[in-house]
């Protein structure tokens, strides 16, 4: 991800609350709202991006409403007229609570997640770049208002720190699996080599909860992408995969690998309308896994956010916030879990590979 030139956050502003995002807004800005909701007898809040300082021009609010059981409103507001609006019946916050409201601006879209898991998309009904300000009303309190870049950068790192050199190849198929038409692996005539580094960094003027990693390149669809996971795996800790798929797209993969070997490879594979689970060992592929308890959750031509959260037993797996999957732990060594593959039929947007754990906490334990 990038960070370089986010803009400095706002820190503990006062509700209401009105700000400028410098440069309007871009594809790849995350905007990241922490607070608290109050116990009050006001039932709403909203955060809007908006055009200039004025309520008239608002390009999207994100409205809850402790209302009826509790629901989200998400609307347009053009010359002062409102547009129809879109409801979510579900209400993720709740009174007394802090939250954590991130807004990822895609190129068709809105994404916006709520305390780490995917909430909602709103299609763009007025230009992003229009979108020069943020405001926040209502029975809220902030903590902090922070931006970050996460845009892809197509040029090759160089940085000092830590670093590991994997030459791009792609993994053999598990059982089961099509091979491809010739010339479909592009990368298969031309092996490339990255070597990615991972240093730790802070923001001047942001608070962050995590470290941030810096700009890493991230090949043209098809081409595995390689990143190192700080620390390797460790229990409660997620690994986020968001991007778009290709709109001909047949599969792709995520890959959490120790050395050689792939530890959990999620295989969504378009023509079979199955996702592939396996693990490969010393070069074997072990018992493939394809049961999913609801619908094919990937399309073509749509975005998605991918949440690997590792636990006692295994992986628990949510694709746009809905649980989709559990997957066994078969190799149980999680700090040697420190490698994130990705490739196929996808446009990355982000990366999330968490943060090296503080004293105290797990990093050094194996899962059972």
């Amino acid at each position: 991800m990038n960070v370089s030139g986010a803009q400095p956050a706002f820190i503990n502003p006062s509700v209401p609350f009105t700000g400028s995002i410098h440069g309007g807004l871009q594809e790849g800005l995350q905007i990241t709202v922490t607070g608290i909701v109050h116990q009050s007898s006001e039932t709403r809040f909203a955060v809007n991006s908006q055009t200039s300082f004025s309520d008239q021009d608002i390009a999207f609010q994100f409205n809850p409403r402790f209302e009826e059981g509790g629901y989200v409103v998400c609307n347009t507001r053009q010359r002062g007229t409102w547009g129809t609006e879109e409801r979510k019946i579900q209400m993720p916050f709740q009174r007394g609570n802090p939250f954590e409201l991130c807004f990822l601006v895609q190129s068709k879209e809105f994404q916006v997640m709520v305390n780490g898991n995917f909430f909602t998309q709103y299609i763009h009904h007025v230009p992003p770049h229009k979108v020069d300000a943020i405001s926040v009303t209502g029975t809220v309190g902030l903590t902090n208002i922070r931006f970050q870049n996460t845009r892809v950068t197509l040029v090759q790192p160089a940085f000092s720190g830590m670093q590991f050199s994997q030459t791009a190849c792609f993994p053999p198929k598990p059982k089961g699996q099509k091979p491809k038409p010739p010339g479909f692996w592009q990368a298969s005539t031309v092996p490339m080599t990255q070597t990615v580094t991972h240093t730790m960094q802070s923001v001047p003027g942001q608070i962050l909860s995590n470290p941030v990693i810096p700009p890493v390149m991230y090949p043209s669809p098809t081409y595995p992408y390689f990143t190192a996971i700080p620390g390797g795996l460790f229990l409660g800790k997620s690994i986020i995969v968001s991007g778009t798929v290709l709109p001909r797209a047949e599969r792709f993969h995520i890959n959490l690998r120790s050395g050689t070997d792939i530890v959990f490879h999620m295989n969504p594979q378009f023509n079979e309308n199955a996702v592939v689970r396996n693990t490969q060992i010393n070069s074997s592929w072990e018992a493939e896994e394809q049961g999913i308890a609801q619908a094919m959750p990937f399309s073509k031509g749509q975005g998605f956010l991918v949440r690997i959260t590792c636990e006692d037993t295994g992986y628990k797996v949510a694709v746009n916030g809905q649980h989709q999957f559990d997957y066994n732990h078969r190799l149980k060594d999680l700090p040697a879990i420190n490698i994130l593959e990705v490739g196929g039929d996808i446009q990355l947007t982000s990366l999330d590979t968490g943060r090296i754990p503080g004293p105290g906490e797990s990093a050094g334990a194996h899962c059972c």
